[in-house]
């Protein structure tokens, strides 16, 4: 890879990405790393926060699409 890509809900991403990104310049210093904000909209939404979601047995669909909707479900069913 030449580029990653990441996304930023807050500023308390930046530290951790920050971080992340130095390593992975000192891995391969031809890697660069292109920040994008995310949309107002879904500045709350975090993984752990959906995952829980399902774990408990709430809707999910209204934070990520059907079809990762689909995986997280019957990934949370085989637990």
């Amino acid at each position: 890879a030449q580029m990653i890509i990441r996304g930023l809900r807050a500023v308390a991403d930046f530290e951790y990405e920050f971080q992340m990104t130095a390593m992975n310049q000192r891995l391969n210093s031809d890697i660069e790393t292109v920040f994008l904000m995310a949309d107002p909209r879904h500045q709350a939404i975090a993984s752990r926060l959906v995952k829980e979601i399902a774990r408990l047995g709430g809707d999910i669909h209204s934070f990520v699409s059907p079809a990762i909707a689909a995986r997280v479900q019957a990934k949370v069913k085989a637990i």
